[in-house]
């Protein structure tokens, strides 16, 4: 049986200490990332955001969320790309029904 898309949503948070360039192109880069490996259906820029806790002395962070298809498989590859990424601070991905 072939492996079906499934709907999905990640929520990540970019270093904004790294200046509006450098998050441009991180933002950019899991965009590109991720509509390769299946189909962006929306992208929501929450931009500069106090943080609720501080995170390495940072009280504000990046928010991007991305809702998206994709085969089941990619989610953890992508969870592996943010976590080797210096300037992803913090993401989640959740599977939607």
């Amino acid at each position: 049986m072939p492996k079906v898309n499934a709907n999905y949503e990640t929520l990540f948070i970019v270093n904004a200490t790294i200046g509006e360039e450098a998050i441009a192109s991180v933002v950019e880069k899991f965009k590109t990332l991720i509509s390769q490996h299946g189909e962006i259906t929306n992208v929501n820029e929450w931009g500069k955001r106090r943080l609720a806790y501080a995170i390495d002395d940072m009280t504000e962070g990046y928010y991007v969320l991305v809702e998206f298809t994709s085969k089941p498989e990619f989610p953890a590859e992508l969870d592996r790309i943010y976590n080797i990424t210096e300037e992803i601070m913090r993401s989640i991905i959740i599977a939607k029904e």
